[in-house]
């Protein structure tokens, strides 16, 4: 049993570790709490079960037959915590804090178990539940409120997630100081949001972006609320006399799957998802590139990276049909006047198939999810504090290292429709890749620098770097990063 701000919890022991789960970090942001900043739990008396997760929040899914269903509960906003039974070393552990992928419409921080990260690096991990798709992040005046603009309260959860750390984290063995903020995809994109945010400064030490570049453009307030507006009009509230009244009376049910685009283009960018961050908030008041670059997140040490082939899945399963010509007329429709130069630059003819050709186009010029603007971030930030770029050579086909591919190498995963291998069914040669990234990630959250020994040398990303560390089974060495992705092709295109 461990004692917190507001109650008890009771926990349980499995193996090397003990885990809390369903812990409450906010009020349950329900009813008239719909589209409001979150607020700190009731407290509670007595003991509360902490042994089974929470529900998570509200989103798409799939029953049995494949068909799409509506799932979880508004009464989602809770975290979960692992920590080990018998740290090697003394003293209070750092904390890893995990924010979730799935486009911000869709994961929970139950799907994350973060035992290997807990045992094998005396770390404390705390995964997060978060507002999703419109209930986290539609935007409209009608919304707005309590001097937040709407489209953020996805991202205010976050951040009192980490105020909850910041006052409970000593209760596990964990140490506010050294609070470590991390994310894949989304997660990632949220990381970069929350490093550019005035009223996040100071509540995480660290930070670790996996696949989603903090110079990616987010969208912007306007497009925000244009889309607002779209998603208003099908949730029926559009012509309503009191269009926050209708919104918060509207079923669960039919919010959820407002703006979903299941045809949405591959070669469409960040800022063209109807869900995210929202630049031009006085929460976000800038695009968290331009924030970073003038400084937001000087002082806080940077480990960052990407997959080697991050729009593979999502090309291959789509288009693994596509012809020469078909592959030409996407790039036309994605670069306009620029395309012939990307045509010349990556010709059908040298590679196996146009899907492949797209698919490290798409890869290296990043506009969605991809290469070179990783790089850019890492550069841009290296300015004001450390930085450590890698890239994640070691893949499986058909996708190779495609994007989500880094995430069992650190994490034993229960993500729906997911095909991500447990370590015990690794080959020698990922399992050795696995403990050597589970020994920098949690070196770093140490330190702030991922060094540690029996591990290859990690060094330092500077302003005008053009190599990272290339994580792979066999070999861990630099690898000539920006060559391999034509960034300066890109940066000039």
């Amino acid at each position: 049993m461990v004692r917190l701000d507001s109650g008890t919890v009771r926990g349980k022991t499995d193996a090397d570790v003990i885990r809390f789960s369903g812990i409450p970090y906010a009020a349950p942001p329900v009813g008239d709490r719909r589209w409001t900043a979150p607020r700190p739990p009731r407290p509670w008396t007595g003991v509360r079960d902490a042994t089974a997760p929470a529900p998570i929040c509200p989103q798409t899914g799939r029953d049995e037959q494949f068909n799409p269903v509506v799932m979880g509960a508004e009464d989602c906003l809770y975290v979960n915590v692992v920590a080990p039974t018998r740290p090697s070393r003394p003293g209070r552990l750092p904390v890893i804090v995990w924010l979730h992928g799935g486009s911000f419409a869709s994961g929970a921080g139950s799907q994350y178990d973060g035992a290997r990260l807990v045992t094998s690096g005396d770390v404390v991990v705390v995964t997060v539940n978060y507002r999703l798709g419109a209930l986290g992040f539609l935007s409209s005046a009608a919304l707005d409120a309590e001097g937040v603009d709407s489209g953020s309260y996805g991202l205010l959860d976050q951040a009192e997630a980490l105020r909850w750390v910041r006052r409970n984290a000593s209760a596990f063995g964990g140490d506010p100081r050294q609070v470590t903020l991390a994310g894949q995809s989304a997660g990632a994109r949220a990381v970069c949001a929350q490093l550019a945010a005035p009223t996040s400064r100071g509540l995480f030490q660290r930070a670790i972006v996996q696949s989603g570049a903090c110079a990616n453009p987010v969208m912007t307030k306007a497009d925000a609320e244009r889309k607002g507006v779209q998603a208003i009009e099908q949730a029926g509230c559009a012509n309503a006399a009191d269009i926050a009244s209708c919104l918060r009376q509207t079923a669960m049910a039919k919010l959820v799957p407002v703006l979903a685009d299941p045809n949405r283009p591959v070669t469409s960018e960040r800022r063209d998802d109807p869900w995210g961050p929202v630049a031009g908030t006085r929460w976000l008041p800038q695009q968290p590139i331009d924030a970073i670059r003038q400084g937001s997140a000087a002082g806080v040490p940077l480990l960052i990276g990407s997959t080697h082939d991050e729009m593979s899945g999502f090309v291959l399963s789509r288009h693994h049909d596509l012809t020469a010509e078909g592959y030409a007329a996407q790039v036309r429709a994605t670069f306009g006047d620029r395309a012939q130069d990307v045509l010349r630059e990556y010709p059908a003819d040298g590679f196996a198939t146009p899907a492949l050709a797209l698919s490290t186009v798409l890869t290296d010029w990043g506009g969605g999810i991809g290469s070179c603007p990783t790089l850019v971030t890492a550069r841009t930030a290296s300015r004001h504090a450390p930085v450590y770029a890698y890239e994640l050579l070691d893949g499986a086909p058909p996708f190779g290292a495609y994007h989500g591919w880094d995430l069992p190498f650190l994490w034993k995963t229960s993500i729906p429709l997911s095909q991500y291998p447990d370590y015990e069914d690794m080959t020698p040669d990922q399992q050795r890749l696995s403990r050597a990234m589970t020994d920098y990630w949690t070196a770093f959250a140490h330190r702030g620098d991922p060094n540690t020994a029996g591990q290859p040398r990690w060094a330092r990303t500077r302003h005008d770097s053009t190599s990272t560390l290339g994580l792979a089974g066999g070999t861990i060495a630099r690898t000539p990063f920006a060559t391999d992705h034509k960034c300066g092709f890109w940066a000039n295109a």
